[in-house]
């Protein structure tokens, strides 16, 4: 019984509050032996569990993703998919979409964005795009609106500069950036909305895969930026969405 199920369940007499609330003190997750799936997490946060993928099996991720969608999730988001899943969530799943670059699978319906929702994915240059895919189809699967700005790196700063129409109306900016890791302190400066730096490991020996981009972040002198860890785009997404979602206008 989804939670939107249990309180119409109340509200027409066939289950009383007494059982309703000891439903929602003992389930608040799935135990299926391997996982156990936090069914309740919507309700807190607004956003159902997100499976990551990695380490697990194709079998085990289907898993946790149908519990998922029995218990109220509108859809269900499966990313760093391991060998093998997508074929076994295709052929389980008739709504499943596979996002190759992101690494990303997406079961079911995303939520419509607001008409004035916005987040601005850029990137420092083409190697950058996986770890930025992977923030904007996060985001875009937590129901915002994306627009990409990928190659705009410090090293040709007019590309950056002729893009500021997605820039000055996002209200959440994402900036993946590898080697020295420049680009969220220019794009700091040309926004008034938080941005969020995502270190990449593109780079050549001491770069140290992104451990230098990740120190020249955390030291930005622009106050706006704050920064995830290293290729985590999926973190630097997530937290996008949150920014637009709490501050678009309906």
């Amino acid at each position: 019984m989804t939670p939107m199920e249990m309180l119409e369940a109340v509200r027409d007499g066939r289950l009383s509050p007494e059982e309703a609330e000891r439903m929602l003190r003992t389930k608040p997750f799935v135990d299926l032996g391997f996982a156990k799936v936090d069914t309740h997490r919507a309700i807190r946060s607004g956003s159902p569990e997100v499976i990551y993928g990695a380490g697990k099996t194709p079998e085990q991720s289907v898993k946790i993703a149908g519990t998922l969608l029995d218990n109220g999730a509108g859809c269900a988001m499966i990313t760093r998919c391991s060998p093998g899943t997508w074929e076994l969530v295709h052929s389980t799943f008739d709504d499943a979409v596979y996002h190759e670059k992101a690494n990303i699978i997406v079961i079911g319906r995303p939520p419509e964005p607001s008409p004035n929702s916005s987040v601005c994915v850029v990137t420092a240059g083409t190697s950058d795009i996986p770890v930025a895919e992977e923030a904007a189809v996060t985001a875009e699967t937590l129901g915002s609106r994306v627009d990409r700005i990928y190659d705009g790196g410090v090293a040709g700063i007019h590309r950056l500069l002729a893009n500021m129409e997605p820039l000055s109306r996002a209200r959440a900016v994402v900036a993946v950036a590898g080697m020295e890791g420049a680009l969220p302190s220019v794009v700091g400066g040309l926004v008034n909305v938080p941005v969020i730096a995502v270190p990449t490991s593109v780079g050549y020996g001491a770069s140290f895969e992104g451990v230098a981009a990740l120190l020249a972040m955390m030291n930005s002198c622009s106050s706006d930026v704050s920064v995830v860890n290293i290729d985590n785009g999926f973190g630097a997404g997530y937290i996008a969405s949150m920014i637009d979602r709490r501050t678009a206008p309906l």
